[in-house]
């Protein structure tokens, strides 16, 4: 159980752009077929460890995204009443 938890820990340690990259070879791998049930499971696994990681740094953008418009906003609005 140890590796599993150290597996995720270092899958969350990744930047977007590695996690990226490693998922798109996982699914090209699974794609390719060759790999016994075993193989498959675990590149399955991986690939959503990695959509997790992804989808975390997405989030992380988005909010600060919104973060920047929304005081932008706030800029504009006290901006109109000058």
């Amino acid at each position: 159980m140890t590796g599993k938890t150290e597996q995720t820990a270092a899958a969350e340690a990744l930047g977007y752009e590695q996690a990226r990259d490693e998922l798109i070879e996982v699914v090209r791998r699974l794609e390719a077929g060759g790999t016994t049930l075993e193989e498959s499971l675990a590149l399955w696994e991986r690939g959503e460890e990695l959509a997790k990681v992804c989808r975390r740094w997405l989030d992380g953008a988005r909010a600060r995204l919104d973060a920047a418009l929304a005081e932008e906003e706030q800029e504009g609005a006290g901006d109109d009443e000058n």
